[in-house]
């Protein structure tokens, strides 16, 4: 039960700061490209990156301890962020244990697989209507 109230608390403060993301890019470079969602993808990857590798070097401290950051942090705020630093990490895990082949196929599917959903339901939903 621990667990799912971490990440319900961590995705609300994540997704009302990607919120304020989105507006204060809005205003500062307008509404003509998605400033904000770049933004937000951007500075999710950095962060998650930061996390990885802070909690990959306080392994053993305390697992407990460790898993509930883990999963507030990254499960939670940076899932309520964005989830494109939780693809950002898998994509360089893979390219990291040298598994480059796996690494881009996946990049290409999740880029390709992403935008192809988008489109087949925006094209069922019109279709419907």
């Amino acid at each position: 039960m621990t667990a799912f109230l971490l990440v319900f608390l961590g995705a609300g403060l994540g997704g009302a700061a990607r919120h304020g993301v989105h507006l204060g890019c809005a205003r500062m470079c307008g509404p003509d490209y998605p400033w904000g969602t770049l933004t937000v993808n951007v500075a999710g990857s950095f962060a998650m990156g930061l996390i990885a590798a802070a909690l990959a070097m306080r392994i053993g401290d305390s697992e407990s301890w460790s898993h509930n950051v883990r999963l507030f942090l990254t499960t939670g705020i940076l899932g309520g962020f964005t989830t494109f630093s939780a693809f950002s990490l898998d994509a360089f895990a893979l390219w990291e244990r040298g598994e480059m082949f796996s690494a881009g196929a996946y990049v290409a599917a999740s880029v390709a697989g992403y935008i192809l959903a988008l489109g087949a339901a925006l094209f069922l939903v019109r279709g419907l209507s």
